[in-house]
Parts: structure tokens; C-alpha cells; sequence
């Protein structure tokens, strides 16, 4: 029984510990989209570190994409992309290509597609390649999980 008692109080803390994580990584992504263009802060770059290599280069490549448009394009706002909302991205080691992304800004989305690389741990951009396409129908967000 106190076997029995050990093994549920380790499940529950480690599920404990993955809840805790997924808080902290939402956390941290949502400050990154909702920050101005600029270096990434100490708190922004630990919550980076703490992801897998792919999912951090996802990540980053997606926050460079939001900066860049944010930057570059004057009427667009973006505040969250997704690299594989209309088709799966091509990704290597440091390096993430997709035709089939999506970014919303003020409500609306927006086709995108873009090349991304990074340095070795994914934490820098040192390459970036974008282009904006059309506006997605409403009719079609909620079969390519776009949210208003």
C-alpha cells in the first residue's frame, strides 16, 4: 500500500510539474507577443531555453515573423502566427521554411509564408525570409484552428 502510495504521489507531480511548464511556456509566449519589437528579454530567452530544440525554433521563428511584419508592414499588428495552419512546415536542425502559415492581426488572418533560420541552440535568428498573403475567409478558420 505505501508502494502503491509512492508511485500516485510521483504520477502526481509529474503532472504537476508538466501543467506548471505549459503555464510558464504560455506565459512567456504571450509576453512575446504582446512586447514591441526589440531583444528578447532575460525572462522571454529562459522560457525559450526550457523548450525541445524544435519546438523552440518553431517558436522563435514565429515571434520573428510577428516582430518583422510588425515592423515592416504598417497596417498589420500581429499578435499570434501559426507555421502549420495550412500545411506542415519543412524543418531541419536550425532552420524551419513553410508555405501554409498563418498570422492574425486586429482580428483578421492572414495567409504567410516564410523561411527562418537560427543559431545552433535556436535562440537567434540569423536568417529571415517573409511574404504576406491574402486574407483568409472567416469560413475557413475554424477547419485550420484560426481563432477570432
Amino acid at each position: 500500500m505505501i508502494l502503491l502510495a509512492g508511485i500516485v504521489r510521483q504520477h502526481l507531480q509529474v503532472r504537476a510539474n508538466q501543467s506548471m511548464k505549459k503555464i510558464f511556456v504560455a506565459i512567456a509566449m504571450a509576453a512575446f507577443a504582446l512586447r514591441p519589437a526589440s531583444a528578447m528579454n532575460s525572462t522571454e530567452e529562459a522560457g525559450l531555453k526550457k523548450l525541445d530544440p524544435q519546438t523552440r525554433l518553431e517558436q522563435r521563428c514565429d515571434v520573428e515573423a510577428m516582430e518583422r511584419i510588425r515592423k515592416d508592414e504598417e497596417k498589420f499588428n500581429p499578435d499570434k502566427v501559426l507555421a502549420y495552419a495550412f500545411a506542415d512546415p519543412t524543418m531541419e536542425d536550425h532552420a524551419i521554411k513553410t508555405r501554409g502559415a498563418a498570422f492574425r492581426s486586429r482580428g483578421e488572418w492572414y495567409h504567410l509564408k516564410y523561411k527562418c533560420q537560427t543559431s545552433a541552440d535556436n535562440m537567434n535568428v540569423v536568417g529571415f525570409k517573409y511574404k504576406i498573403g491574402d486574407l483568409v475567409p472567416k469560413k475557413d478558420w475554424s477547419r485550420h484552428l484560426l481563432v477570432p
